[in-house]
Parts: C-alpha cells; structure tokens; sequence
C-alpha cells in the first residue's frame, strides 16, 4: 500500500518559530496559497486527518473530495508550558535549557515526552493502517504534523533514521510504502 504523509501548510506560528503543538491556530493566508500552489489531488476518497483545525484545512485543500476520518492521537506533541513560545522568548529558562540539553526528547513541564509521543502516534497509525488493509485499499492519505510524521517514521521508517532526521517542511511529506501482508508483524514503512 503507497502511505502519503502530508505535514499541515504553514500558520503565523510556523512563521514565527513558536512552538505551537496542541494549540489550535488557522492556516495563515501564504499557508493555503502555497498548498494550493502545490496542486489539489481530487481523486482521492478519504484522508485520515489530525483534529487540528490546520490539518483539517490542509486536507480540505489538498484532498477537496475526500471524506476525512479523524484521528485524535495524529495531534502534534504537546509542549506544554513551552506552547506558544519561541526559543528567543525562552532564553534563560532553566526548564527550557534542559529539555533542549536532553536533545528535545524529554517530558515537556506540563506536556509529553518524545517516546510517549512517538508511542500515541504510532498506535493511533497502526490502528488506520489495519483499517485500511481490512479494506483492501491500495493508497492511504494522512494529514497532520510534521512531529507526528517524525515520530511515525522515526518508529517504523526504512532505512532507519533519527526522529529529527525525517523534518518534513509546511505542506510536503513523504510517500512510503506499507507491505499488507506483513505489517501485523513487522510495521515497516519504506521510502
């Protein structure tokens, strides 16, 4: 099965480099421009979507015909007390210095950690991957965030690689494979 995994289009946010994770923003108007520069694929019939209102448009503008199946567990990670912060706003905040010291992996005061995300991520995929195989489908469409694209391919990706080395800008994303027959028993997704 061909996985399209599309990171939302770019808000105010992602703009200025604040940490937005769990908080709810609009695409910004250069967000939707750029997605719709991109092309629109209009064959598609459904896309599983992160609830966050930029996903959501980002499917809406992408996928214009698809039917869009939720999934909560696709939200970003929750950053916590860092949410709606950049690192300037940051400086000198010890909790802060931490977590980056720890290479952004810890638990975030107030959110989650990196390995709790990964794990969220990759349950609530597995779970659309065994749906969309019962179905006999041969394409998936997902859109959410570029950390819940890190984390799904940092779990399960081939070749191998580092969380942050699968960082997917607004508006792109990877297409990788998914073997059917053997995904219950080895969840691989290969470039």
């Amino acid at each position: 099965m061909e996985v399209l995994l599309l990171r939302h289009g770019k808000t105010s946010m992602n703009q200025d480099g604040r940490y937005q994770g769990r908080t709810d923003v609009p695409l910004c108007p250069e967000g939707e421009a750029e997605l719709l520069s991109g092309g629109v694929l209009p064959g598609v019939e459904k896309v599983y979507v992160s609830p966050m209102r930029r996903a959501v448009r980002t499917a809406e503008l992408c996928f214009p015909n698809a039917r869009q199946i939720p999934v909560p567990d696709f939200r970003e990670m929750d950053f916590g007390i860092f949410e709606g912060l950049n690192y300037q706003e940051m400086t000198g905040n010890a909790e802060y210095q931490k977590w980056v010291d720890g290479m952004c992996r810890g638990k975030c005061p107030g959110g989650e950690s990196m390995p709790e995300f990964v794990d969220r991520v990759f349950a609530a995929f597995d779970a659309a991957a065994r749906e969309a195989i019962a179905a006999g489908e041969k394409q998936m469409f997902v859109a959410a965030h570029g950390g819940t694209v890190m984390a799904l391919l940092s779990r399960c990706g081939v070749p191998e690689k580092d969380y942050y080395d699968w960082f997917v800008k607004n508006g792109q994303g990877y297409v990788v494979h998914l073997d059917e027959k053997s995904w219950v028993n080895d969840p691989v997704l290969t470039e």
